[in-house]
């Protein structure tokens, strides 16, 4: 084989890189000694401990649906290709048994592993480095506390160069602000406490914020919704948007501090009852915190300023006829001929719906094509009837105009729906 010049130019700068990685690595962690000083009994910090880790929603990336508790495994499928979740049940060899609260709070806050290997940010660090010492040493008493479980974690499956894990520390150098979060003396206390959650624990940024070519969460589109890969209800992954959680008249604006409550806590409101991916959201987490820590994160995000949408192309009267007919065809009977919805049969879509108002219209389209899959056990079944999958009915022009008929008519004005759109989620 001969080498170009080229070739040996871009092998000597991947080792330059390597190498300044290799040396910054060791910055990445902090002094030894104890992390925290908790002055409560063993039965309190490990409660607290179970708390704060299903107020991280630690379960549902680290527990497959046939696997063990907290036993990682469970497939991440992104840009730069496949990661998986770890093992953090206490066993000594696979999992984090050996590890030191240290170590933890390492991981926790600066992305390193107790090797001082870089922690790739699908493991959402960026958020958790807010987490207070205490409440980290509550978390990594409580692992430790579980069932260990011997089960080593698959192979990551990434491309060049994101596969060479020491190019983490130029990433984090730009993108990783590390230290616990500061109260706002500005605000109340139940603002900065919603803050602390919102921003750290449920890092709702990692999948509500816009991201870069580099997987970065873009700070000046902070909360404005975001797009992710994952598992619509046949198995597949497709990408999802998150919708705005700011202050829009197509976000937040559109809920009251209540229903962002009622949201939260039982998975439903007067609007819409959840689908997708925030059902584990929900139902791993957010539905066993407190009413005081509800009521905190509903103040918070109601707090969040406006991030508009970028302007909306409408679409015209030929899409919007032939959207209204296939709507009145399949879809009039349950939501209505108004969009108003029906209690017992199907949710509202002429206001409030921040899926059908969201500029990227990814989560709907997959609603239409799969069916939306409810939360499911322990809550009862909302609609009369689950909504059926048009995958097999309707062709990609249909559910684009349809898709548009519903999110530019009644009180809705979220642009139109193309059938390239409808085909990138089959």
């Amino acid at each position: 084989m001969t080498f170009s010049l080229r070739h040996i130019a871009v092998a000597a700068l991947i080792a330059i890189v390597v190498l300044t990685a290799f040396l910054l690595r060791s910055d990445s962690s902090e002094e030894d000694g104890p992390i925290a000083i908790l002055d409560i009994s063993g039965d309190e910090l490990l409660a607290r401990g179970e708390y704060l880790s299903i107020a991280g929603n630690c379960a549902s990336c680290h527990t497959t649906a046939d696997g063990e508790f907290m036993a990682g495994g469970l497939a991440f499928e992104t840009p730069f290709g496949t990661l998986y979740s770890t093992n953090i049940t206490p066993d000594a060899d696979t999992g984090i048994g050996n590890w030191s609260d240290r170590d933890f709070l390492n991981s926790m806050r600066h992305g390193v592993r107790p090797d001082n290997e870089h922690l790739y940010p699908a493991f959402p660090y960026t958020a958790f480095t807010r987490i207070s010492n205490e409440d980290i040493a509550a978390i990594h008493a409580y692992l430790q506390s579980i069932p260990p479980v011997y089960q080593a974690a698959p192979e990551n499956e990434l491309s060049f160069p994101f596969n060479i894990r020491p190019l983490m520390a130029f990433w984090k150098a730009i993108y990783l602000k590390p230290g616990a979060f500061e109260p706002n003396e500005d605000q109340t206390d139940e603002w900065n406490r919603g803050a602390y959650l919102v921003e750290g624990l449920a890092h709702c940024s990692a999948c509500h914020t816009p991201r870069n070519g580099l997987g970065a969460e873009q700070k000046e589109l902070h909360m404005s919704g975001g797009e992710y890969l994952d598992r619509v209800r046949s198995g597949a992954h497709r990408p999802w948007a998150a919708p705005n959680l700011t202050a829009t008249e197509r976000g937040l604006g559109l809920w009251t501090q209540q229903d962002i409550e009622d949201y939260l806590k039982s998975a439903r409101n007067e609007f819409l009852e959840s689908f997708g991916p925030m059902n584990q959201v929900i139902m791993n987490s957010t539905r066993f915190l407190s009413d005081s820590d509800i009521n905190a994160m509903a103040v918070y995000l109601k707090s969040l300023p406006a991030v508009d949408e970028p302007m909306a192309r409408m679409p015209d009267s030929q899409i919007m006829g032939r959207g209204r007919t296939i709507y009145n065809l399949h879809c009039g009977a349950c939501h209505l001929p108004t969009g108003e919805g029906d209690p017992e049969m199907a949710p509202r879509l002429n206001a409030g719906s921040l899926v059908v108002q969201s500029s990227n219209p990814a989560s709907m389209i997959n609603a239409i094509l799969y069916g939306p899959e409810s939360p499911g056990h322990p809550l009862p079944p909302k609609w009369r009837e689950p909504m059926e999958e048009f995958q097999y009915q309707l062709d990609d022009e249909e559910i684009a105009a349809v898709a548009s008929y519903i999110r530019n008519s009644w009180e809705n004005s979220a642009g139109v729906v193309t059938p390239a759109q409808v085909a990138r989620q089959r």
